[in-house]
């Protein structure tokens, strides 16, 4: 091979490596540092629909603090929690925190490459429950903060009407009321098609909030966490009956 040849080769293969992505740098638990929302959903131990979102705070050091709200076969439950948690430098790990019963649940922990989120995963026998996790980031925690129009996908059980799959849009006015909005319910098979919504909502300084969603259908009340810098909300629904949750995303 000549000179002139063996540069071409030299140079084609540092183009190449140089269009790989980049090796995902080593996590640590400050890795996990900041607030972050979470939305669950599964089976518990006695087998019984189970959806929750969540508020934490995580300080870097292997420690976090919290509050769910939580629907068990229908039934609301709201507490605060504390707990410990563990990564390895793989990005994956583990966490454990108190339940709403006194139990301790425990997750397994896969953190996406970015470390702005993760997905986790319920390893107490018996539990079928696995969950989202995304990060607050430099959210703007007020009524204007989330002053846009979001795309919308809930899906659930309504105790009284069978399963539930949502999908629309929605557009919040910046002062607490739904500027418009349009959905497409399937409930038990029954297709209601473009219903319009509107509505109230409210955000807290701390991110969490909550919203109530109007329908010919009926008025539906929802527990929100607002994540990724106010461009995504993660939601439950806190009606009697309805273990019900979904994420609304700009």
């Amino acid at each position: 091979m000549n000179f002139s040849k063996a540069s071409i080769v030299l140079v084609t293969l540092a183009a190449l490596l140089a269009a790989l992505p980049a090796a995902q740098a080593a996590c640590t638990d400050a890795s996990f540092k900041g607030v972050y929302g979470v939305l669950s959903s599964g089976l518990n131990g006695s087998g019984q629909p189970a959806s929750s979102v969540d508020h934490i705070v995580a300080d870097g050091a292997g420690s976090l603090t919290g509050s769910s709200t939580k629907s068990i076969d229908g039934t609301l439950v709201t507490f605060t929690f504390t707990g410990t948690y563990q990564l390895n430098k793989d990005c994956t790990g583990n966490a454990s925190f108190n339940n709403q019963d006194g139990s301790t649940k425990h997750v397994n922990i896969y953190v996406n490459s970015a470390k702005k989120g993760a997905f986790l995963i319920q390893t107490d026998a018996q539990h079928t429950e696995s969950s989202v996790l995304a990060a607050q980031g430099a959210a703007k925690c007020t009524d204007l903060g989330v002053k846009h129009t979001y795309s919308l996908k809930f899906e659930g059980v309504d105790l009284k009407n069978g399963t539930v799959a949502v999908a629309g849009q929605v557009s919040f006015d910046g002062t607490g009321s739904v500027k418009s909005g349009v959905a497409t319910f399937s409930i038990n098979g029954s297709i209601a098609n473009s219903l319009p919504l509107s509505g109230t909502y409210h955000i807290n300084s701390d991110c969490t909030g909550t919203a109530q969603i109007t329908t010919q259908l009926g008025v539906s009340n929802l527990a929100l966490v607002v994540v990724n810098v106010d461009k995504e909300i993660l939601a439950l629904q806190t009606d009697s009956g309805t273990i019900v949750a979904g994420t609304l995303l700009q």
